[in-house]
């Protein structure tokens, strides 16, 4: 993981660009490429990790979703483990939550409550509301 937050931190622009590539044969790297924009014109990247093995993993910036995951089988062949989309727009159309790492609510619940869809949720606090 720290790997993915050393790429991000790193990134300035581009539409493709690569961030880290190891100097020495058999080590990782991260590229960033332009995966899409939102509807509000809001750009959106796409951060490639891959290890020495070949494991590769596509990480957006929209909801730090992984949108991609290739690793090997028993026979060293690549395949995407990972249910999810080739583009921006199919994650913006309706509720698709493919690959989110993130939950809707990145803090702390006021109160311990909130309503959804107009039905109200208490939750545990760990201190006084």
């Amino acid at each position: 993981m720290a790997c993915v937050t050393a790429g991000i931190l790193l990134v300035n622009s581009a539409s493709e660009q690569t961030i880290f590539a190891a100097k020495k044969k058999n080590k990782g790297s991260v590229k960033k490429e332009e995966f899409g924009k939102t509807q509000d014109g809001q750009k959106v990247d796409a951060f490639i990790l891959t290890n020495k093995n070949g494991l590769r993993a596509k990480i957006i910036t929209y909801g730090a979703m992984l949108t991609e995951m290739h690793v090997p089988d028993k026979n060293g062949k690549l395949g995407d483990i990972v249910l999810g989309h080739d583009k921006l727009a199919d994650y913006l159309d309706g509720h698709s939550y493919f690959g989110v790492t993130t939950g809707r609510v990145a803090n702390r619940i006021a109160k311990g409550k909130f309503t959804l869809d107009g039905k109200e949720y208490s939750l545990a606090t760990n201190n006084d509301p």
